[in-house]
């Protein structure tokens, strides 16, 4: 990366669902730096609304699916009804939790365990061989803030490792989740308006619509297969005010953009509607 690259990079303010120390933070500096400025949000709704606004940020992080919960459905909505932002670039973030603590608390002395349901339960393995009360919060990183400010001796967070240096916890079990292969999959969200083409991309988002006559979608997966392109994820989403009819997202990896051009003309010729989401660069890689 060059220093002017960099320079840019540092300069980015992207929105963020949840609080500083959360997950969504991680994902925004493993992409961008650290010295990218968050903006935390509520919602994913308001995600979307700050990102779209160039007075207040350059951009967005959404997460978009998990390796063991699976797809965030709602989100693939809220991309399906924006005409504002494209999709730009991807980061794969390993989920590890940790139990933390305020300095000189000792294992022996926690009571309590707050954290968001999820992270919870990606942990009872552990916790539930404790007699520990859990306490189920909105937030992971808003439960270790809560630890730190409370001073508490008896409770005990679990949150990432990000989350315990920002507030000075200590972290006194490391790694406590169940499945230790758990990643989450976040959408970096760009002004389709500003937004400068990704250069070498070889992936990218589109959502389609079938004409829905028999055998209309195994013809569009034909089309991709035929160009040697990788379906690497296709996700039925119901259509509002229709009797069980349905829309597809779709990811497509690919050599070359003009395998992409080709079969998007292809498409085109055999579905009501396509909108593409983005063309970027594969987030696995490197």
């Amino acid at each position: 990366m060059n220093e002017t690259d960099l320079k840019s990079k540092q300069k980015k303010a992207v929105s963020i669902q949840g609080y500083e120390g959360s997950f969504h933070q991680m994902a925004a500096e493993k992409y961008f730096g650290d010295e990218v400025t968050v903006i935390p949000c509520a919602t994913f709704r308001d995600v979307l609304k700050i990102a779209e606004d160039k007075k207040q940020s350059t951009g967005g992080v959404m997460a978009i699916e998990n390796s063991i919960a699976g797809s965030i459905l709602p989100n693939y909505t809220l991309l399906q009804n924006n005409n504002k932002l494209k999709i730009t670039g991807e980061i794969y973030l390993p989920i590890a939790q940790h139990l933390m603590v305020n300095p000189g608390v000792k294992l022996e002395d926690v009571h309590e365990v707050h954290s968001h349901h999820m992270a919870i339960q990606q942990c009872m393995e552990y916790l539930g061989e404790r007699h520990w009360k859990l306490v189920e919060t909105e937030d992971t990183a808003l439960s270790a803030k809560h630890v730190f400010q409370r001073k508490s001796k008896h409770i005990a967070a679990v949150a990432s490792k990000l989350a315990a240096d920002m507030f000075g916890l200590e972290i006194v079990a490391e790694n406590i989740h169940t499945q230790k292969n758990n990643y989450t999959r976040f959408l970096i969200l760009e002004r389709i308006a500003e937004a400068e083409p990704v250069l070498n991309a070889n992936k990218a988002s589109i959502n389609f619509i079938t004409d829905h006559t028999k055998g209309s979608l195994a013809k569009v997966l034909t089309l991709i297969a035929g160009e040697d392109i990788n379906l690497s994820k296709l996700q039925s989403m119901p259509i509002a005010g229709t009797n069980f009819k349905y829309s597809f997202h779709a990811d497509l990896e690919f050599a070359s953009l003009q395998q992409f051009n080709n079969v998007l003309q292809e498409i085109d010729k055999c579905t009501e509607h396509i909108k593409v989401f983005g063309v970027y660069r594969n987030g696995q890689e490197g």
